[in-house]
């Protein structure tokens, strides 16, 4: 059985958990790209992860977490996003700074230290990029939300999240006035998948498609 603690089984449960989709199997080629792993090493694990019962192999179609899996995966989640928003909010890092030193720290801490840096943060809801933590008991909190992309033109909207940037692309976001809480449109599309001109308090900039899919709205 593999042990739960190591940062290997805990980087594939999170990974897993961030890929699947209204319980869709994961492909393995999927989750080795995420984890920049050789597909064989994915393979490897997978079995571990299965034998131990916390990942159902779907034959031809991927993995997706059990229950226990899924408890599991979320309690990293949590951790990770808590530890970015203690970062950001007492450390005062930069928000494109966060997500590296919490990929670190969450595997070192201990839940008695998480939780309380949650409540010294005053039991925050999301994190410093707009996703939801979830609760000690592993419920997460609704995300209303919809990707810029598939918003009407024209039609003002406030933006809820930015979901799972590089350190560079939130560097550019920022320099944009692309930040939860703040207002956005769409003021012209390009045709054939072309950039999107937006609107925001600093002025009008262009994002490709998959920029904007990654910025949420509502």
């Amino acid at each position: 059985m593999p042990d739960m603690h190591s940062r290997s089984v805990q980087d594939y449960l999170k990974a897993l958990y961030k890929l699947q989709h209204n319980d869709t199997p994961v492909s393995t080629s999927e989750l080795a790209a995420r984890l920049h792993v050789a597909p064989a090493s994915a393979t490897a694990m997978i079995k571990k992860l299965a034998d131990a019962g916390l990942v159902e192999h779907v034959p031809y179609q991927g993995s997706r977490l059990t229950e226990s899996g899924r408890r599991e995966a979320v309690n990293m989640v949590r951790r990770h996003r808590i530890i970015e928003q203690f970062l950001q909010e007492v450390l005062h890092y930069r928000w494109d700074e966060v997500d590296e030193e919490a990929e670190v720290l969450e595997h070192a801490v201990s839940d008695k230290m998480v939780d309380r840096m949650w409540e010294v943060l005053g039991r925050p809801s999301h994190d410093p990029h707009g996703s939801p933590i979830p609760d000690a008991d592993g419920h997460v909190p609704h995300q209303p939300g919809t990707p810029l992309s598939e918003w009407p033109d024209n039609t003002p909207a406030t933006i809820v999240r930015l979901v799972e940037r590089s350190p560079e692309e939130l560097r550019y976001f920022a320099q944009q006035g692309i930040r939860p809480g703040e207002a956005v449109q769409i003021v012209q599309r390009a045709p054939f998948d072309g950039p999107i001109t937006i609107r925001t308090a600093s002025g009008e900039t262009s994002l490709s498609p998959e920029l904007a899919q990654a910025i949420h709205v509502q």
